[in-house]
Order: structure tokens, then sequence, then C-alpha cells
């Protein structure tokens, strides 16, 4: 027996020292840095240890921007995202015979370079000189008044940024939920339509508890990816996101590293480890929930 788990920990050994060498030691060098104040990376030397980072990132006004654009964010895109998801799953589910090819469809936007989506996005909503934008056309079509999206009020630019994160991720979700659909056993919607069951107590008492342990995985991931969201802000608004308001947290560690205002990598750390301790919150929470409302057969 000693020697079969002397084995297994053979086997395990490689994952181990990479798990550790790329994500253990990074994740403590970082809490180390986060605590040295004035750090210097040219000359490796610090002039204190405490909690000075923290506060300066805490008060610091495009963080506390970022904090805000990156919770709307998470607050807008996963539920919906989640919800246009398992709905176009349950109409593709309904058409078997063209299932595959709607879902390859829907998968395409899933493959494409997300900065080259982000400039097709850009041209849609951003007026010019030349012309309002696409998307302005038809507002006008329909008589309202054109709205600069990408230059224009926060309100519009959060719009763009939250239709285009869910327009990203909606693939994704609808190739699971289609295959979490297709896994239900058909007995129990055959026995629900015998019994006159209604439709939509056949969805809230078999469909949506069936495919519970999927729709909780997809909303983990879903607030981790959002939380990590700065490519799309990036692909529509510029590398300049502080002046643009639109900068995210990621975003913020990012230019406290390399952007205009880097070179503060105590400043990055902190903000960085803040960060891992709003995702760790948020998914304790979310695991907390799951143990109520998932249903695992």
């Amino acid at each position: 027996m000693e020697k079969n788990n002397l084995k297994g920990w053979l086997y395990l050994l490689p994952a181990a020292l990479f798990l550790g060498f790329f994500l253990v030691y990074p994740l403590i060098d970082v809490f180390v840095y986060s605590f040295e104040e004035g750090y210097n990376s040219a000359s490796q030397t610090y002039f204190g240890v405490g909690l000075y980072n923290y506060g300066y990132v805490l008060h610091d006004p495009y963080f506390l921007q970022a904090v805000k654009n990156t919770f709307l964010l998470v607050a807008i895109t996963v539920p919906l995202s989640t919800c246009l998801a398992l709905l176009i799953s349950m109409g593709l589910s309904a058409i078997p015979r063209l299932q595959k090819l709607y879902q390859t469809i829907y998968f395409l936007p899933y493959v494409t370079n997300t900065l080259a989506v982000g400039l097709v996005f850009m041209i849609l909503f951003k007026k010019t000189a030349y012309t309002d934008g696409l998307i302005n056309l038809l507002i006008n079509r329909f008589g309202g008044a054109s709205v600069d999206f990408i230059d224009g009020p926060y309100w519009a630019k959060m719009f763009v940024l939250c239709f285009y994160t869910i327009w990203v991720v909606l693939p994704f979700k609808i190739l699971i939920l289609t295959s979490a659909l297709a896994s239900v056993n058909r007995d129990y919607y055959n026995a629900a339509k015998v019994d006159g069951t209604p439709a939509w107590r056949i969805f809230t008492r078999i469909t949506l508890p069936m495919i519970s342990p999927t729709v909780f995985y997809l909303v983990i991931t879903g607030f981790i990816g959002a939380f990590k969201a700065y490519s799309d802000a990036v692909a529509l608004f510029g590398t300049d996101l502080n002046a643009a308001g639109m900068n995210t947290i990621v975003g913020y560690v990012y230019d406290m590293l390399y952007g205009n205002s880097g070179g503060y990598p105590s400043y990055a750390s902190a903000a960085a480890i803040l960060l891992f301790a709003i995702v760790l919150t948020i998914t304790c929470i979310n695991l907390l929930v799951s143990k109520k409302h998932v249903h695992y057969s």
C-alpha cells in the first residue's frame, strides 16, 4: 500500500513542481512585494515594510474607478450572458437537426481574435468626422439622437463594453449548456408530459435542477473571467484607459507595472492581492450559495 502511495506521489511530482513554480511561488512573491514600501526593481531595494502600498492603492482615484468599472461589468455581464446562453441553448435543443450547425455558428466569435473583434465594434459604435457609425445610423432611423459610444458619456461607454463582453463570452456558455441539456434523462420529461405538467414547471422543477451544476460552473468562471477583464477595454478604448475612465483592476495593475505611470511593482502587487481577495470572497460566497441551490445527481 505504501509503495502504491509513493508511486502516486511520483506521478504527481511533475505537476506539483510546475504548479509550485508558476503559481504558488509568484503568488507568495507578489504578496511579499505588496508590503515592501518604495521597492526599486532596478536595485532590488526598499525602505520599509508595512501597509502603505495598500493605503495608497485604496485611496488612488484611478483604482477606485477601476473597481467601480469592474464590479459593474461583473454585475451586468455574468447574469445576462448566462441567462441569454440558457435561452439560446434551449432553443437549439428544440431543433436537433440543425443543432450542430447553429452551435458552430454561435461558437465562431469565441475563436476570433479579441482585439480584431474589438476594432470592429469600435468602428460600429464610434463617431467620426465622416460618419456617426452604423449603430447611430440605426438609432437615427428610429428617430433617436446620435450617441458617442466610444468617447462620449460614461454610461454609453459602459454599455458598449458590457455588450462586447457578453458577445465574446456567450459562445462558450452556449456550447456548455447545450451539452448539459442534452445529458438530461428524457424519461423525466416524458413522465412530466404524461402528468400534464406545464412547460414552465418542467423547466423549473426538472431542467434547471438537473443542469444546475453546469450553470453554477459557468457563473463561477464568469465571475473570475469578468474580474480579469482588460483586453476587451483596450480593444474598444485604446491603451490609455485611465483617460477614458474605463480602466479595470487588471488594467490598473498593468499600468502600475508598464504603463505611463509604471515602475511601481509594490503598488501593482498590492492591487493584485486586493483583486485576489475580492475574487476569493466572491467564489466562497458562490460556493456557500451552491450548497442550497445546486443539485448533484
